[in-house]
């Protein structure tokens, strides 16, 4: 996977390095060169010195080709305009910013873009929204502790009640897509081939959920 982050604090410094020994192609961007010096001695990341939403720069860094593209600055009007250009004028598949006041959290909801709140557990969830290929994660609510998410029914549910997904206070199904059209699903619901199901996940049950959809497992 080909990574851009922007920021080289303590998130985004801390997820390169991860995304790096995972074998993942990452290029770091800091406005500062010294923020640098975060990465390890002898560290092999590409590291760029400029703003995230220089196109310019961007496009050196390879933004045209990215699969993903972070923002972790410590500045949430940097991290807006910056995921903004990766989302609206790249379409760089999986767009992630991270944000310090809440109260903003509205104006990444309205942009469709996925965020994580705090350095304690940002590290973690971004790893998490990257590695969860199936699921497609819509935006994230209440400052970041819950997501949304449109999720393919696999096959060995399909016949299932669609209450086998629901988790109190984890996990609750919220709709059901069905060719085309949508119904809020009752307790007698069940899944049919090709339904797609909305979803509102708490940041702690991302985990959970793929133990929900595993074929191997019976709930």
């Amino acid at each position: 996977m080909r990574v851009i982050i922007v920021g080289c604090g303590r998130v985004g410094s801390e997820l390169t390095i991860q995304l790096a020994k995972a074998g993942h192609d990452v290029t770091i961007i800091d406005k500062r060169p010294s923020a640098f010096d975060r990465l390890p001695p002898g560290f092999e990341a590409r590291t760029m010195v400029g703003f995230g939403f220089d196109r310019e720069l961007l496009e050196e860094a390879g933004i045209k080709d990215a699969d993903a593209f972070i923002a972790v600055t410590n500045g949430d009007n940097s991290n807006i305009v910056a995921a903004r250009v990766a989302r609206e004028h790249y379409h760089v598949p999986k767009v992630i910013a991270r944000i310090y006041d809440p109260r903003r959290a509205e104006i990444y909801e309205r942009l469709n873009i996925p965020t994580v709140a705090t350095t304690t557990w940002g590290v973690k969830q971004i790893m998490l929204m990257l590695s969860h290929a199936r699921e497609e994660i819509k935006e994230s609510l209440a400052g970041g502790d819950l997501f949304r998410m449109r999720i393919g029914v696999p096959g060995h549910l399909v016949g299932k009640p669609v209450n086998r997904l629901n988790v109190d206070g984890k996990v609750v199904v919220v709709a059901v897509d069905r060719g085309g059209h949508g119904f809020i699903p009752v307790a007698s619901s069940t899944f049919q081939e090709g339904d797609f199901v909305g979803l509102i996940v708490h940041k702690d049950a991302l985990e959970l959920l793929d133990e929900l959809l595993a074929p191997t497992v019976e709930h």
